[in-house]
């Protein structure tokens, strides 16, 4: 081969390498701008998202005639305080029972009935948190449930272990205002619980 035409193949082979080297570094370098582009775009969007407000409470309107509320809490809202004295235990009271209202503390089964109303009362909490003494309730304990709409006491008359499967031992009905607190029992270990300790107290009339 001339040696003319060995410096234009090799000269042209020198700049398709050279050309594709820079083809490489101008189509990185726009990733790198559109990258930058994207990101910028999912902060700004992210600065303008306007946050989820927190639930704020209703006004609650007791009907006492009717016993019966007018208006009912939100779903995941606090409306109350549970006390119990001899356990020492202070508790907020949430509308709901899902695994984030009891972090928060003592949540109301959202099928019963709410204090007042002469129906079951239904509340639930963990057995870690704000219902690890609720096994040390006795017969004759006084259970105070506060609310915007009035001060309801109830009096132990009972307590139970059952199985979880047994809900023929928490009956929602509207024969007789009774409170039902529960939690998974035992106490001790840890995983999934099969039985459940209930306590049961009925309404004391003024």
């Amino acid at each position: 081969m001339p040696s003319n035409l060995k410096r234009i193949v090799k000269a042209t082979i020198i700049n398709v390498i050279v050309a594709l080297i820079f083809g490489g570094i101008i189509v990185l370098a726009g990733d790198l701008v559109a990258g930058n582009k994207i990101a910028t775009i999912v902060t700004l969007v992210n600065k303008m998202a306007v946050k989820t407000p927190e639930l704020k409470q209703v006004e609650l309107i007791f009907n006492k005639e009717a016993k019966k509320l007018d208006t009912y809490p939100l779903y995941g809202t606090k409306y109350g305080e549970i006390k119990i004295d001899s356990i020492n235990l202070v508790a907020p009271v949430y509308l709901g029972d899902n695994n984030k209202i009891l972090k928060l503390g003592v949540g109301h089964y959202s099928g019963s009935y709410f204090p007042g109303e002469g129906g079951s009362i239904l509340y639930a909490a963990h057995n870690n948190s704000y219902f690890k003494k609720l096994p040390y309730v006795v017969v004759g304990d006084l259970i105070t449930i506060t609310t915007d709409y009035g001060t309801f006491n109830y009096k132990v008359y009972a307590t139970d272990i059952i199985k979880e499967t047994e809900e023929d031992k928490l009956p929602i009905d509207d024969k007789e205002e009774i409170l039902m607190l529960y939690t998974c029992y035992p106490l001790t270990g840890i995983g999934h619980k099969s039985h459940r300790f209930v306590v049961y107290a009925r309404l004391e009339e003024d």
